[in-house]
């Protein structure tokens, strides 16, 4: 797929746009009660924050990083958040090049291990996070007592 990734301000439009877009796939799998444990992401904790578009400039994919606190998994360990694909973009190869990116941005911040959360009602993204290498973790932080969460984690080469 011809596409483009970029890093743009949490509070980008389209960045908005993708993630209210998966808010309603949410709310639509689990229900519309609140299902997120923990603390909602937001720019003041998510530094870093991407979009990959096609060629057209169309928002496909989006995702962030969110560095997490030495006390709750080691140093050097960041969250992936927001990870969404539109349904369009699923199946081209955009989620693996926008995670490959998240990756790569981890790497230059020094982070060492990238941790994700994701729930049982999204076998689909489970699939895709294995097939990319993440691999099953206990629960932590936020999540530990959640019935609704899965988790997986990444070890990262160094830069």
């Amino acid at each position: 797929m011809d596409m483009t990734i970029e890093r743009v301000p949490w509070a980008d439009p389209d960045a908005e746009g993708l993630r209210a877009a998966q808010r309603f796939e949410l709310d639509a799998r689990y229900g519309s009660d609140d299902h997120e444990p923990g603390v909602v992401p937001s720019a003041d904790d998510v530094p870093v924050f991407l979009i990959a578009r096609d060629r057209d400039g169309r928002a496909l994919v989006c995702g962030g990083l969110r560095p997490l606190a030495a006390d709750v998994l080691g140093a050097d360990v960041a969250e992936i958040k927001r990870m969404y694909a539109a349904p369009s973009a699923r199946g081209t190869g955009a989620a693996a090049a926008l995670l490959r990116a998240l990756e790569g941005e981890a790497r230059v911040l020094g982070i060492r291990r990238l941790v994700l959360e994701t729930g049982t009602a999204q076998p689909d993204a489970v699939r895709f996070y294995q097939r990319e290498g993440y691999v099953s973790i206990p629960l932590f932080g936020h999540y530990v007592d959640s019935e609704l969460s899965l988790c997986f984690a990444k070890r990262l080469d160094a830069a």
